[in-house]
């Protein structure tokens, strides 16, 4: 699997509840992301492909 690095801004309150809650649950902060974007449903609507990157 090839990685990429992903950069956003986000608020101090938001970054620490991060942190908190990756710390609570024992993960890190990146798997606590990939495991949200994985839960996400994506509806069905025709044939649309997913976009790509630019």
């Amino acid at each position: 699997m090839k990685t990429e690095w992903f950069k956003m801004r986000i608020s101090e309150r938001r970054l620490n509840k991060l942190r908190l809650y990756a710390t609570i649950k024992d993960t890190t902060m990146t798997h606590v992301i990939e495991d949200l974007i994985d839960s996400l449903k994506i509806p069905e609507i025709g044939n649309l492909s997913m976009p790509t990157a630019r």
